[in-house]
């Protein structure tokens, strides 16, 4: 990769990106506030959707949560606990399992979409687009854990740290930091941004509406509506 080219993916872009993101999401709750949700199709066909979204969901959140805060954790804070040979160990394990659940669950997802007639019916492009593009992105995290197996002195993951750091706290020299690294690492930071960057167009958006609330809101009582006795008339 040329030296302005690795410039414009990893320094400008993920700008870019969030700035898409952010200012595109606000538009689309202003302008088409109706379209703000995930276009559930199980009422369609529930068949592989409760096992598929529960995998795929709870994989990718604990996935996204994994890579704050091993990403944005300076080296200086975690260095009196953890070696970053172990940290890179422990990513590697979580990452793993997690990943293979993600992957479990939106495999499952993918193949309902293609595969079952009233769901691909119904559906739009841009939903069979995301699924894809979340498969290729697992499918490169997946595949940087065997990466990362061929150099667990943890040096990489702290380039990939420092990449992130600067990032986020608008330091110049980001790309510096993963300029010699594998590309599939550059791969998949590229295609993460890039998932940023659909996210106000596509179902992604309803990321935004995470129902935390669910978590503390009262149980819902349901019970089954009686028959009433009807008489006739009294003659």
């Amino acid at each position: 990769m040329s030296y302005f080219l690795n410039q414009f993916a990893f320094q400008f872009y993920p700008y870019i990106a969030v700035a898409v993101l952010l200012i595109g999401s606000w538009a689309r709750y202003d302008k088409a506030m109706y379209s703000w949700r995930t276009g559930s199709s199980q009422l369609l066909s529930d068949r592989g959707m409760r096992i598929g979204s529960n995998c795929f969901h709870i994989g990718i959140l604990a996935i996204l949560g994994g890579h704050l805060v091993g990403l944005l954790t300076p080296h200086a804070v975690y260095e009196h606990f953890i070696t970053s040979s172990q940290k890179q160990l422990l990513a590697m394990v979580v990452g793993g399992f997690f990943g293979a659940l993600c992957f479990i669950g939106i495999l499952i997802l993918l193949v309902r979409r293609l595969t079952n007639p009233r769901v691909r019916a119904t559906g739009s492009f841009g939903d069979t687009l995301v699924l894809v593009l979340l498969f290729a992105q697992l499918c490169l995290g997946l595949i940087s854990i065997k990466v990362s197996a061929g150099h667990m002195d943890g040096g990489v993951m702290v380039m990939l740290a420092e990449w992130a750091q600067h990032i986020v706290t608008f330091r110049a020299g980001a790309a510096d930091f993963i300029t010699d690294v594998h590309w599939v690492y550059k791969a998949h930071i590229f295609l993460g941004l890039t998932l940023f960057l659909i996210a106000p167009f596509t179902r992604l958006v309803h990321v935004w509406s995470i129902p935390i609330s669910y978590l503390w809101r009262p149980y819902q009582v349901v019970r089954r509506r009686q028959a009433t006795l009807r008489y006739g008339p009294k003659e």
